[in-house]
This record gives C-alpha cells, structure tokens and sequence, in this order.
C-alpha cells in the first residue's frame, strides 16, 4: 500500500471517530423498522451532504433510501460500498446495523478523501439501503439497475461475534401460505365444515418430514398467522409465513418447488384452496463472495493485529441471509463480517448492547480502514482489479 494512500485513509477515518460515534448511537437508541427508518436517513443524508457528496434522496423509489456519490473524473473505477440503518422488532438494533451506517460513511468519506487528493481517479457511492431484516432494500437497488450502471465494485461490513469472509450465507424466499375451507359449527355439524387449519397442519408437518429428504444447508421455518378464531367454529381461513433458504440460488428454486408441494398435498387432502404468495420484492441471492477482495481485506486487517479462522474451517460455518447477494451477481462483491468483542449472536439482546460500545465502535473504524484500503487497491493496482473481474465473470461454482 502506498504510504501517502495508507496516511490519508488513516487519518481520514481517525478524524472522524467522534462524529461517527455520534452518529452510531443516535441510530441505535432510536431504532427503526425497514421502510420506515425517516430519522436514520434524513440523518445520514444531512451528514454525507455536509461532507461534500451529492445525494438523492427517495433512491430507486424507496422512501428512505438514498444514494450518495462524489467524483473527480468520468474515467477511472468505481467503487460502491453499502450503509444499512433498519432495526429488529423487539429487540432493535441486534444486528448492529447503526454500525453498519458508520462503516459506510467512513468507508465512502475516506475515497472521496483520496479522490480529492488525486491520490486515485473515478468515482465513490455509498448507498443508504433499507430493510435489509424485512423488504430486502438491495434487491430494488438491482431491480433498478442503480449498482451495475453506477459501480464497479461494491463492498459492505458486517459486524458478528467473530471476524469472517468466507461463512456461506444463504439465498433466502420468503413465503406466504393461505388455506381457504368452510366454516361450520365445530360441535353441532363439523362434517359440513371443510377445516382450513387442519390443512394448514397438514402441510406443516409435510414441511417438517421434508427436512430428513432435503440438503442438510436447506433451511425452512415459518410461524402461524392465523390459526381460526374461535375453538367453537370450524376455521375457514388460516395463514402462516415461511422462510426457506438454500447454498446457492439454484439450490433453492428447487427447494422451494418441494416446499410448495407440501402444502399443495396437503390441500388436496383436505378440499381446502391453496394461495401461495413468495415475496413480492423477489428472493434473496447467496452471496457471491469475491475472494480476490476477500484475501486482500484479510490481509489489511491482519496487519492492524485481528484474527481469521482458515477459509477451510469458515466454509463449514451456514449462516444467515443478506441482500448483498444480489449485488453479488451483478458486480464484483466483498461481505466481510467483523467482530465487535462479545460472543453474543447477532439477532439477541446481548448483541444489541454490544452493538452500542465503545469497543465495539473502535472495531467498526479498524474494519472500515482495512476495506478502504482494499477499495484503495482496486483503484491503484490494474492487476488486483483484472483479477477481482476475471474471478466474477467466471462465476460462482455451483
């Protein structure tokens, strides 16, 4: 690394320790679902606009997306690093998303630092993407054609328990599940009844002898919507959702093709109507994991002293889902995860107050230095960046 490069992003990303921690705290003690997360943005937004970037608001249609971008020529590369802001129910910001806010900010703030410099030439955008935990926020981004027709590149963290590349992270659909019988008096004439929920069950417990005859990496779970709603009538309706998920997306058109026929199995045995709705954004892509950015990060961090696992033992570990998949296909793309000092799972309570410490926010800034650099990287080194294409355009092996 360039030494002059490696000072500006240093010092870059140092100086903005206090506003960032501001930031991160605002947004994890007022923690807002997907769609809906107005103060988060207009936050973000304000900031990134008083730091110099062009932003737009409202971004690809969504209310509370955004798209912020610096330049200092139409040539050169062009690199997109992504800020998530949604919370959980219940129990906020468990997935350290306010962390996930500021290591974009800094991530953009510190190449738009090197563009002014004229240390690298092209172009920075960070992309304020919501709902990742709900409506898949990405997956519009994609849909619109914003990532492929404005970057190159594009790189996100991820705060975890443990420092990460190469943990698989699973294509994701979400479903939902609609039986339709004939209400009648459960105690007086149940024969001219037709039980919705009877069907429902039916088909939950075809889901879960499906589990022994599906890939040990499939996923599928769901919950009860609406099971009736009296225990003296014949339930007319019931509803649930269901998450299933699979390695890759091939993998999971055809586990959901065997999940459906579940349910439709169990609709025929019981004369019930069936309405199956997969979720109307679209499924999540696994996560197309550029190893080229992945090695190069590893190596940055590990020079500011954090430990990796070999990429042999991560690639046993199945993790969760992110939208980042689908910018995966269609741009060369790095999803690191990066611990923040606890041991808590992402998704707990303990890991939202983990989120919100002062270690946990010293972490956030090393990770964010280290992916700068490799963004660095990509605009410096022609070679690294041949590599980084070549290793997308061949594809993901199935």
């Amino acid at each position: 690394m360039n030494a002059t490069v490696d000072k500006v992003i240093t010092e870059t990303i140092n100086g903005l320790d206090a506003e960032l921690r501001q930031i991160s705290i605002k947004i994890h003690d007022n923690p807002e679902l997907g769609e809906h997360e107005f103060n988060a943005s207009h936050l973000l937004c304000n900031y990134l606009e008083g730091k110099g970037f062009r932003v737009t608001r409202g971004a690809a249609g969504m209310p509370t997306a955004f798209i912020a971008e610096y330049a200092n020529s139409t040539k050169g590369r062009r690199m997109g690093y992504c800020s998530e802001f949604d919370a959980l129910p219940g129990v906020g910001h468990a997935c350290g998303h306010n962390l996930i806010a500021i290591s974009g900010l800094a991530c953009a703030i510190a190449t738009k630092a090197l563009l002014e410099h004229g240390l690298i030439e092209g172009s920075v955008v960070l992309y304020g993407t919501p709902a990742e935990e709900s409506t898949s926020g990405k997956i519009t981004f994609v849909q619109k054609g914003e990532v492929q027709s404005r970057v190159d590149v594009a790189m996100m963290l991820h705060p975890g328990p443990a420092n990460g590349v190469f943990v698989k992270m699973l294509a994701l659909d979400a479903l939902k599940v609609e039986f339709f019988g004939k209400a009648s008096h459960a105690g007086m004439k149940p024969w001219d009844g037709i039980n919705a929920l009877d069907a429902f069950m039916q088909g939950w417990n075809n889901v879960s002898m499906l589990r022994q005859q599906t890939l040990t990496t499939n996923r599928v779970h769901g919950i009860i919507t609406d099971g009736g709603k009296s225990a003296n009538v014949i339930p007319d309706y019931a509803a649930g959702r269901f998450y299933c998920r699979a390695v890759t997306r091939a993998q999971l058109r055809e586990f959901k093709e065997k999940v459906e026929n579940c349910f439709k199995a169990a609709a025929g045995a019981t004369q019930c109507q069936l309405k199956l709705t997969w979720a109307p954004y679209g499924a999540i892509d696994d996560v197309f994991q550029n190893s080229e950015l992945g090695y190069s990060y590893i190596d940055y961090m590990k020079q500011e002293g954090a430990q990796f696992f070999p990429r042999s033992v991560e690639e046993t570990v199945v993790s969760g889902s992110t939208d980042m998949g689908n910018f995966s296909y269609v741009v060369p793309t790095l999803h690191p995860g990066f611990e923040i000092g606890t041991t808590a799972a992402n998704h707990t309570v303990e890991f939202t107050k983990a989120a919100r410490t002062p270690e946990a926010h010293q972490y956030t800034l090393r990770a964010a230095r280290s992916l700068s650099r490799t963004a660095a990287s990509v605009f410096l080194d022609d070679s690294f960046y041949e590599r980084v294409r070549a290793e997308f355009l061949q594809g993901k092996p199935q």
